[in-house]
């Protein structure tokens, strides 16, 4: 791997809160993402986890162009998004693809499988009528359907069967980043694990890179390389999967894998159960953001704030003590 294709530099969005009709006051700002960095390497899968609210989904959209950053860079293939031509910017916006979580809303029920495939297709290329049929039909049948469905309407489909339609209008570009924002949270858990299958086969076939977004850890350890966890919109810790799982530094990280159901019947566990609820992004906690719900918290965490450091090879973590409670 070690081919980096996207870089993520002090990303950066807070959205402006504001008070007043006629003249409107900023009086805050909510920190959805509040400066991360991470990279993702050809190929490979990075996991994204934390609770609801952390920030992950809105990384996702910056990362699509969806929201404006506040501060930071993106880059990708070594390019700053932010010096990008228009023309560079619609090359990246087909190069970079997403799949989100509910494919009963992401698909519109008023057009044809076929057409929804297509559609990406006839907005960024040039291509003829039998090219583009030829690429529905090679599209579906890589994510395991047949060339005749794309006849039929979304809602002649099961849930796991639409979710293959949304992946196959992704691939239809051609992508080398794949956004999969919690692609199997709204399936039925029998057909989950063949979605997953699925998703790291095309991985493997057309050499993508995935950012995987979701809360379910073991989806997570699954299909990543590396993980990143997300708490109010900072990173606290990244490492390789494995190593995380293995050796989890940060206490907030401790409590996910506690709760987490175990890989196996007979693993043994110690169960860290998190106080409170996670703070207003609009009223960050000062110093660690995660002191107020951090069993081993001390005066010093309390005050100031921890910067993500390299704690061995590859695993770095945003703690004051970070080799308490560790298992």
């Amino acid at each position: 791997m070690g081919d980096v294709i996207l870089q993520v530099k002090n990303l950066t969005k807070h959205f402006p809160v504001t008070k007043g009709l006629l003249f409107m006051k900023q009086i805050g700002a909510i920190k959805a993402v509040d400066g991360i960095d991470f990279t993702i390497n050809r190929g490979e899968t990075f996991g994204l986890v934390g609770e609801s609210g952390c920030g992950k989904t809105t990384t996702a959209k910056l990362i699509l162009l969806l929201e404006n950053i506040t501060k930071g860079s993106i880059l990708f293939e070594g390019n700053d998004l932010e010096f990008q031509s228009s023309q560079d910017l619609k090359k990246y916006r087909s190069v970079v693809q997403a799949v989100f979580q509910d494919p009963f809303s992401s698909l519109s029920p008023r057009m044809r499988v076929g057409s929804i495939i297509a559609e990406p297709i006839v907005v960024n290329k040039e291509i003829s009528r039998k090219d583009l049929k030829d690429k529905i039909s090679e599209v579906l049948e890589v994510v395991g359907l047949q060339a005749d469905h794309a006849e039929r309407y979304p809602h002649e489909f099961s849930g796991g069967q639409r979710q293959r339609i949304a992946v196959a209008r992704a691939l239809a570009l051609n992508p080398k980043l794949i956004l999969l924002d919690e692609p199997v949270s709204a399936l039925d858990v029998s057909i989950r694990a063949q979605m997953m299958n699925l998703l790291t086969d095309i991985q493997d076939q057309f050499g993508l890179a995935y950012l995987l977004i979701a809360h379910d850890l073991a989806v997570v350890r699954h299909m990543s390389n590396r993980i990143g966890v997300m708490y109010l919109g900072k990173l606290v810790e990244t490492a390789e999967s494995d190593e995380l799982y293995r050796n989890p530094l940060h206490p907030y990280t401790q409590a996910l894998l506690s709760a987490a159901l175990p890989s196996h019947p007979d693993e043994q566990r110690n169960e860290i159960i998190l106080t409170g609820e996670v703070p207003s992004p609009l009223h960050i906690p000062s110093g660690c953001r995660f002191h107020t719900r951090c069993p081993v918290a001390e005066k010093g965490c309390f005050e100031e704030v921890p910067l993500l450091q390299e704690i061995s090879p590859g695993h770095q973590v945003a703690c004051h003590r970070p080799f308490e409670g560790s298992s």
